[in-house]
């Protein structure tokens, strides 16, 4: 049975309560869920709606990469689910972007029939936060996305090195670590030229970005930001609202000015999040 078919299957069947998923690539594996994650039998409140995915960064895991936000927005009400993708050579979210897209798309239909919800809020990381945007542009998923997050999304490349697991010097174009995704994701690159081609964003999702002055992986650190109209785009820098935050590009999921960034965006009935909010700093 496939990753994908035993992935979907197993959401369908709502038997993944509480702690335990599939690893994306292989079938064998079962990967541990962040806490608060992925419970099959959540359904959606009138007060949140919509079931909230989150899709981590290049060379995380689930369980590595939300280890606090899943829990902060299950003790918040949501339904919150997570998964693994892009898994080549044992590490995750290395393999082509447009592969990995591919493998959103049918766990977010996995959440919706085992929800009921007509539509997910999306929350990534870094590639997590900037994937779903293909997957939006080019698979059809626009229209089951409400509103997209990205927490340091590499939305239109870096003109850094992304950083390798420990111990591990990519050569300039990633081939020594087999990370095409890290290709992918350089400034200029044939894929985001594609997916920019149709514009920093589709018709119908919102879109919000969260962003640090201090990152050291997607640089310059603005080039996350999205362009489009207010009414459907924010992008929020964390120091302008905490000037002395000193969250760098990793670990900007376990920040708590960003869980209350991310939660005043997914409050939003429609729109992006409010500009005007203002975090407790932390």
């Amino acid at each position: 049975m496939s990753l994908l078919t035993r992935t979907v299957s197993i959401a369908a069947a709502a038997v993944l309560a509480g702690t335990l998923a599939v690893a994306p690539a292989q079938a064998d594996i079962v990967q541990i869920s962040p806490p608060g994650a992925n419970d099959w039998s959540c359904k959606p409140s009138a007060q949140h709606p919509y079931p909230v995915v989150l899709v981590p960064g290049t060379f995380e895991s689930m369980a590595k990469n939300w280890s606090t936000l899943a829990p902060y927005l299950k003790g918040s009400g949501y339904c919150v689910f997570a998964l693994n993708y892009g898994e080549t050579n044992g590490v995750y979210a290395t393999a082509p972007v447009t592969e990995s897209a591919k493998e959103l798309a049918p766990f977010v239909d996995a959440v919706r029939a085992a929800t009921g919800a007509k539509q997910v809020d999306l929350v990534g990381h870094s590639q997590g936060g900037m994937m779903p945007r293909y997957y939006m542009g080019f698979l059809g998923g626009a229209k089951y996305v409400h509103h997209l997050v990205g927490i340091a999304p590499s939305n239109h490349g870096t003109e850094g090195v992304i950083v390798p697991p420990p111990g591990v010097v990519p050569d300039p174009d990633y081939a020594g670590l087999g990370c095409a995704a890290c290709a992918d994701q350089q400034a200029g690159s044939t894929f985001m030229q594609k997916l920019n081609s149709v514009g920093d964003t589709v018709a119908g999702p919102s879109y919000t970005v969260i962003s640090t002055v201090h990152d050291e992986v997607v640089i310059p650190y603005n080039s996350q930001f999205l362009s489009g109209p207010a009414r459907q785009v924010a992008n929020i820098t964390i120091q302008d609202k905490c000037p002395a935050d000193l969250f760098e590009h990793d670990q900007t999921p376990n920040d708590p000015v960003v869980h209350q960034l991310v939660a005043n965006a997914l409050a939003q009935a429609s729109g992006p999040a409010d500009p005007a909010y203002q975090p407790s700093c932390i």
